[in-house]
């Protein structure tokens, strides 16, 4: 029984696909022209999507007549096509355009063709060309026929005002059978508009023709693949023909309509072949009587919009339905699907948006309780003196208050969003950034202050207090710094230490005059026994006096004198000043001088002081610690003269004192030929404990710094000239006690 069965199984399968085997027809389809030929692939792309439903098989054989057109290339075709034909049975043979039914016609006989013939794509037939090939009733076909006449009579309509009209046609042979229609039309309207018929043009002498917009002129484009030279355009060249030239271009069919063409009636080349394989279909089917020639009419009406817009065409003279192509899409076309989906859930958006209104109505609800928070935190902020920012995690400024918007000179929106370190060519910013960094790096500050400065230049000193904070609704985090200003403090403590430092360099110059004191009581005692015992020799001689005795005893006198007030002043010069008085700075260089004459004298140093005609001379401050100043400039000019003689630069050093008034101010400069100091240290030479010198303590020039600046509110500075160092001061007159040196 099993057996049976599957015999039974094997027979109605073998049955089943002889049926289907001889249910398919095959047909032979012949192209003209090359494949990515655009105006046959769309005719074939039609005729394929009507046979893909179908029992239809198709096979498509290319001739290229477009590219080779020589009798050796048709020769080779037709032996080609022998062959083909001979391995292969087809049930119709389809020949695209002029070349494909010529070579048909005329090697029928050659290539054993038995099968039925159906042209499609030319526009004339000619039955007297049959019948010369014996082939009657065996030929069909549908007719490509462009709308030659009707297209000129709409750009008439279009172009009410127009007064000249090309029309473009290639040498082809397509284009010898367009052109017996397009004389007919020339004739009907060439009274009424000049007509410039062009089938004879360089395709360079084309696009240059059509390159500059002349007004009521317009381009009839039938076809133009090849120009005068013979050479084959492509269709993107043609395109772009058409999309640049300066006057509207209208068209036969849709090859174009997309690439620049204004547009007319046009042939639809794609439902050209649909319409030619529904009649194929019939034909095979037995459905239609053959011999059957018939013309297509499948037109359509389309204009570009952006074309019609540029050459403002009217389209409402034209009294036909046209369609738009490159049309702008409206938004309910581009989101149809969309709206549709959106209409099937209507109910359940009701209920949503009643609920997301709800929602929204609470949301807005909180924000401007928020906003209210919000504004409230922002004025207490800005309400805080010292200066705040705050940062995200990546280091991005998420806020800061005025203040610190008035310590970088910046608003807030130029600061949010970014980093400290876009700013880095603010000073404020790039100090603040190195001592952040320092932060970041060690969690400690090696300085504890930070010196930034206002928008009026004045320097303050800030603390700085940086906290990580972290958010637990939208899970952020980031660092709050708070400048706290402690400019006053820190001043303060300086003028103490300062002060302080004042107070204690006068206790060690009150303790040394107390030594020096001591000294001096113990050396007056020796010199007035030394002038007891010269006084003596002289009174025990008896009245016998000689003058070398009187002469000896009087110099004696004359050195014990000099050394007591010696000791006397010195004594005077080392004990500190105990409040300001007014004094004669003239008075006080000189007595400094005298100081130190003997050590000036023998290191061969000329000292000049020079008064300017005419100067106050008098000043407010602490005689002796000004005196010290100048001993110790003084000084230090000595040693370097001293230094710079033993080098064998200089054989004599040189002080010069110069004393003038400027601008109510007694100026003093000390200037000497001792080769001056170091660029790399002039800087610094004020700072405590910095000193050039082997065995320098580094104080000296500190407490001059501070005597005179900090003490006398004058000022101090230090220059290099061409033989040595200029220290200036500048020191205030007491215009109470005026005394002039003239």
């Amino acid at each position: 029984m099993k057996r049976i069965l599957f015999i039974f199984a094997v027979i109605l399968f073998t049955q089943t696909s002889f049926l289907y085997a001889k249910s398919v027809k095959n047909i032979l389809i012949l192209n003209s022209y090359h494949k990515g030929f655009e105006w046959s692939d769309k005719l074939i792309d039609g005729m394929e999507k009507l046979f893909y439903k179908s029992n239809i098989d198709t096979t498509i054989l290319y001739m290229d007549s477009k590219r080779i057109s020589s009798k050796d290339y048709f020769d080779k075709l037709k032996e080609l096509y022998q062959l083909q034909l001979t391995k292969h049975k087809y049930d119709l043979v389809v020949a695209i355009d002029k070349f494909a039914y010529a070579f048909i016609l005329q090697n029928y006989k050659e290539l054993n063709i038995k099968q039925p013939i159906y042209f499609l794509g030319i526009e004339q037939f000619f039955e007297e060309e049959v019948k010369e090939y014996g082939l009657e009733g065996k030929v069909s076909g549908m007719m490509e026929r462009r709308a030659i006449e009707e297209n000129i009579d709409i750009i008439k309509t279009l172009m009410p005002t127009i007064k000249k009209l090309y029309i473009l046609n290639d040498q082809s042979a397509n284009g010898d059978d367009s052109e017996i229609f397009i004389k007919n039309a020339i004739k009907k309207v060439s009274e009424k508009i000049e007509i410039e018929y062009i089938r004879k043009i360089r395709f360079e002498d084309l696009i240059e023709k059509f390159s500059i917009y002349k007004k009521d002129e317009a381009l009839f484009f039938v076809r133009f693949y090849n120009d005068s030279t013979g050479k084959l355009y492509q269709n993107y060249e043609i395109a772009s023909f058409i999309q640049n030239a300066k006057i509207p271009v209208f068209v036969t069919d849709d090859l174009f309509i997309k690439k620049g063409a204004l547009g007319g009636k046009l042939v639809d080349i794609k439902q050209l072949g649909i319409n030619s394989a529904m009649r194929i279909k019939g034909i095979l089917q037995k459905q239609v009587n053959t011999p059957k020639i018939e013309v297509d009419n499948s037109y359509k009406y389309v204009f570009d919009y952006g074309k019609v817009k540029e050459f403002n065409i009217n389209l409402s003279r034209l009294d036909k339905n046209f369609t738009y192509v490159n049309a702008p899409i409206s938004f309910f076309e581009r989101n149809r699907e969309f709206i549709n989906f959106v209409f099937v859930i209507a109910p359940f958006l009701l209920f949503l948006i009643l609920g997301l209104m709800h929602n929204l109505y609470l949301r807005i609800k909180s924000a401007k309780k928020l906003k209210q928070r919000m504004q409230f935190d922002k004025v207490l902020l800005n309400s805080i003196n010292s200066p705040i920012i705050w940062e995200d995690d990546k280091g991005y400024i998420v806020d800061s208050n005025s203040k610190f918007n008035e310590l970088l000179n910046m608003s807030c929106e130029e600061m949010q969003g970014k980093r400290l370190r876009d700013f880095v060519e603010n000073q404020n910013v790039s100090n603040l950034f190195k001592l952040l960094k320092t932060f970041i790096n060690k969690n400690a500050f090696d300085e504890n202050e930070l010196v930034l400065k206002s928008r009026d230049d004045t320097e303050h000193i800030y603390m700085i207090n940086k906290t990580d904070y972290t958010e637990n609704i939208y899970k952020t985090s980031g660092t709050v710094v708070v400048f706290t200003d402690v400019t006053k403090e820190k001043l303060a403590l300086r003028e103490k230490i300062k002060h302080q430092e004042f107070i204690i360099q006068q206790s060690k110059l009150a303790e040394i005059g107390e030594i020096f004191s001591s000294i001096a009581h113990q050396w007056k005692t020796p010199l007035l026994e030394i002038t007891t015992i010269a006084q003596e020799q002289i009174y025990s001689c008896e009245g016998k006096i000689d003058e070398e005795n009187n002469a000896f005893v009087n110099d004696i006198m004359v050195q014990v004198k000099y050394m007591a007030e010696t000791i006397s002043d010195f004594q005077n010069f080392i004990m500190p000043s105990a409040n300001k008085v007014s004094f004669d700075i003239y008075e006080a260089v000189s007595k400094m001088l005298e100081i130190m004459k003997h050590n000036i004298k023998y290191n061969y140093i000329k000292v000049n002081v020079n008064v300017k005609p005419n100067t106050n001379l008098i000043i407010y401050g602490y005689k002796n610690e000004l005196m010290q100043t100048l001993l110790n400039i003084v000084n230090n000019a000595k040693d370097a003269i001293i230094k710079r003689r033993k080098q064998n630069k200089i054989k004599q050093g040189i002080i010069n004192i110069d004393i003038k008034n400027l601008d109510n101010k007694v100026l003093i400069e000390i200037e000497d030929n001792g080769g001056g100091i170091p660029k790399e240290h002039i800087n610094n030479v004020f700072e405590a404990y910095y000193t050039t010198k082997q065995n320098g303590h580094g104080i000296g020039l500190y407490m001059a710094k501070l005597i005179i600046e900090d003490k006398m509110d004058g000022k101090i500075n230090v220059e290099n000239t061409k033989n040595g160092a200029k220290f200036i001061i500048k020191l205030g007159v007491n215009d109470e006690n005026i005394i002039a040196r003239r």
